[in-house]
């Protein structure tokens, strides 16, 4: 089974390691830098984040950013922070289980965890010797990735991507069990690692006929989440609602923000809807990962796309508003750092 899933995903572009999206787009990047006169020029792109979000950013202070009633209850905790005063912060936040546990600074979905109970948060949090950011979890119908970009001088901008997430799950027949069943879907058998840890407690269970048993609540593609190209949605009323947005944030012109609503109506009038974090200069046009309606061709024009949009936003920002470049050097040893970090994540997730 592991290595029939191990072809699928070499098969199937989707699944590919992203160096195999960035590595063809490289000579583009050093032509951009050319251009700039810059190598890091791109740090310039949102001043009010941490190196323009380049994966070394607080996630807490990042969502802080945000208009108050466009985020979730939210509470930092350091490392070693003795259990009750974290079990206290919760409380005076009014955080309720299940809860949302993730690092303050991660991206991909590693270590994000659905926390359904007191004991399983004590777990997490001794397990996890990081900063970690514990939020309230939504129980908004629907989840999305907008990108969103505007050029410092501009009193509106563009979405230039939309990404409908589909969370995987199943539906039972009545005779087989979970485990049965999540082999027998083609998508989740994929990841049947994941859900087996996930569900480890329910695997032998056999859900009742028609029930539909959801497998993950984090919409991760690394977590089995559908990505689908909703760009067919993009509006002027959302790019307005997105203009109101940004403008709320100063400081910020270039990203993906990813979202909890209800209704796309709501959404597009800039009503009911919570925004889980916000994306940088790494941040990538989701919708280019819908395999049955993109090419991996398209993938890679729509990452050059964006980044030149990223180089006018920088370059706009450097030259009429001063705001300064980060030094090639220092920006290298905070992505060396990132590295050594990442690797840690990822060794604490086996």
């Amino acid at each position: 089974m592991i290595k029939n899933n191990s072809i699928k995903k070499i098969i199937n572009w989707e699944h590919w390691p992203s160096a195999m999206f960035y590595l063809p787009n490289l000579p583009y990047a050093f032509y951009l830098a050319f251009k700039a006169k810059h190598l890091t020029f791109f740090s310039a792109a949102n001043p009010c984040i941490k190196s323009s979000g380049n994966g070394t950013e607080s996630k807490y202070e990042t969502i802080l950013l945000v208009p108050e009633k466009y985020r979730p209850k939210s509470v930092l905790i350091k490392p070693n922070t003795n259990f009750e005063t974290v079990y206290k912060k919760i409380q005076k936040q009014k955080i309720n289980f299940p809860l949302i546990a993730k690092p303050d600074v991660g991206f991909r979905g590693l270590l994000v965890e659905k926390i359904a109970s007191k004991a399983a948060l004590k777990n997490y949090i001794e397990k996890y010797s990081i900063d970690i950011i514990i939020q309230e979890f939504l129980d908004h119908e629907n989840e999305c990735g907008i990108f969103y970009h505007r050029n410092p001088k501009d009193d509106s901008g563009k979405i230039s991507s939309l990404t409908l997430k589909r969370f995987l799950s199943v539906t039972g027949d009545g005779t087989s069990t979970l485990k049965e069943l999540i082999l027998a879907d083609e998508r989740a058998k994929l990841y049947i690692d994941l859900f087996t840890k996930i569900h480890q407690d329910k695997l032998t269970e056999i859900p009742i006929k028609n029930k539909i048993i959801k497998l993950t609540a984090i919409g991760n593609h690394s977590k089995g989440t559908q990505f689908i190209n909703g760009n067919h949605l993009i509006s002027d009323k959302l790019t307005t609602t997105f203009d109101k947005l940004s403008k709320s944030i100063p400081g910020w012109y270039y990203g993906r923000i990813d979202l909890k609503y209800n209704t796309f109506d709501e959404l597009e009038k800039g009503i009911d809807f919570k925004i889980l974090e916000i994306n940088g200069i790494i941040a990538e046009p989701t919708h280019i990962y819908d395999a049955e309606n993109y090419t991996y061709l398209k993938a890679l024009k729509a990452i050059r796309t964006h980044w030149k949009s990223l180089f006018t936003i920088a370059i706009t920002n450097h030259r009429n508003f001063n705001t300064p470049y980060k030094s090639s050097i220092s920006f290298l040893n905070e992505i060396i750092l990132l590295k050594k970090y990442t690797k840690k994540i990822k060794r604490l997730s086996k």
